[in-house]
């Protein structure tokens, strides 16, 4: 019994220390391999845009009849009625968009007004009236907390966590018969006008978010296709990050193979990005993306090459021929007179591209083997090579001329770009632009 006791607590430190590394292990593994961040400058042009749809969208409002009882001294009781509200126009101005540090971002909207035409009707008894009326709605403020998350498959979400109108000023125009009628009852009608459209404003806004918004942010790719050997995957690995002046969006950034994917052996490393505004968004692009592109493409034999003397330049003095060789390798050309050479290359690993200030490096280590080509097509061994050779071009790095696609939504367009080489990152500046259709 005593024996067994003392064996478990001797096993305790290593459990504890098991526990302790898979924790930080885990905390590790969520370093993203991609940080997309949106600057104030970009959150400046995202509340331009998101003002305008929302006035475009307050101009399809249909807003609710309303009726009530009035009461005037001397004339006793009568009944009205509001119809056929109509949103004739609506000048939403200054807007703002600013991070809101651990929930998502706040939408300020002041200085802004609406007019609205409709119908009215008075029945007094017997006596009915009618007529039109011209509602103008000045000092419209509107602010709303947008909170930001991540669904399990990585996908971004948006809801509102918060929303309130405000209207300083409301100021109705009568005409008809006896409008002067309404007109002495105008506060208790300019009040409901206040209320209506002040909880209007926050239902559409909801509403907006709820059937727009929310699914404008699905068509955030979370893995696409690169080209027939590998994907990315873009899912987040965790919600939005707001701090006091921008967005962080940390995304996986992990290139797998379509055919298989297979765990990855090594971790993102902690990028630590400069404090850059001059361009809306900015795309940290770590090392760890390249990296594992590498192992797709060298697993997938895309790294191995074969050259042939057919291959090289005719006006090349240097042919892939035994003779050739003459002055390296003596004891080749006497062996294979005047023959054809094949050279077939692989890496010895997968090759990883360094990221330093200013710079990119690679040293690959190739294995190249050499075959005489004998006249009955069979290739003969004769010899091996072990190089090592600086690189920032070939194989996985293709992508870095020929480019991979960027976790965008959809409509929006990227122009006025600049590329910065950072220690473990590149990063990419860039303005947007959205395509409205």
């Amino acid at each position: 019994m005593g024996r067994g006791m003392g064996a478990s607590a001797g096993a305790l430190p290593s459990l504890l220390l098991g526990i302790l590394l898979t924790s930080i292990l885990g905390s590790l593994g969520a370093n993203p391999g991609l940080v997309a961040r949106i600057t104030d400058k970009g959150l400046e042009y995202v509340a331009r845009e998101g003002v305008a749809t929302l006035q475009s969208k307050l101009h399809e409002v249909t807003l609710p009849d309303f009726n009530g009882d009035f009461k005037i001294k001397y004339m006793g009781r009568g009944h009205y009625e509001f119809h056929s509200l109509d949103i004739h126009s609506c000048e939403l101005l200054g807007s703002t968009l600013t991070p809101l540090p651990g929930q998502g971002l706040y939408l300020a909207i002041s200085d802004s007004s609406i007019r609205v035409k409709g119908k009215w009707k008075v029945r007094k008894g017997i006596l009915k009236l009618d007529g039109s009326f011209d509602v103008k709605v000045k000092g419209i403020t509107i602010s709303v907390n947008l909170l930001l998350g991540s669904e399990s498959s990585g996908r971004p979400t948006v809801a509102v966590s918060s929303c309130s109108s405000h209207i300083d000023d409301v100021e109705t125009h009568m005409s008809g018969d006896l409008s002067w009628l309404l007109n002495l009852f105008h506060n208790q009608i300019e009040s409901r006008f206040r209320r209506t459209l002040e909880s209007k404003i926050c239902e559409e806004i909801q509403d907006l978010v709820a059937s727009d918004l929310q699914p404008y942010l699905q068509t955030v790719p979370v893995t696409t296709e690169i080209d027939n050997l590998a994907g990315i995957d873009y899912s987040l690995v965790e919600a939005p990050r707001a701090t006091a002046q921008m967005l962080d969006v940390m995304i996986k950034g992990e290139i797998f193979s379509l055919d298989h994917r297979s765990p990855v052996g090594f971790l993102a490393p902690v990028m630590r990005l400069p404090e850059e505004h001059s361009r809306m968004v900015y795309f940290a692009v770590s090392d760890y993306v390249f990296k594992t592109a590498s192992l797709v493409y060298n697993e997938a034999g895309f790294l191995n090459f074969s050259i042939t003397d057919d291959l090289v330049p005719p006006t090349s003095n240097i042919r892939l021929t035994t003779n050739s060789f003459r002055t390296f390798v003596p004891r080749l050309a006497r062996l294979y007179p005047n023959m054809n050479l094949e050279l077939r290359g692989a890496m010895v690993s997968a090759p990883f591209l360094n990221f330093g200030s200013g710079n990119l490096s690679s040293t690959p280590q190739i294995e190249v083997e050499g075959f005489v080509l004998l006249p009955n097509s069979v290739r003969e061994p004769v010899f091996r090579l072990g190089m090592v050779s600086i690189t920032s071009s070939d194989g996985p790095y293709l992508i870095l001329a020929e480019g991979f696609p960027l976790p965008l939504l959809n409509y929006i367009q990227l122009h006025d770009p600049v590329l910065q080489i950072h220690k473990d990152f590149l990063l990419l500046g860039t303005n947007i632009r959205y395509l409205r259709v």
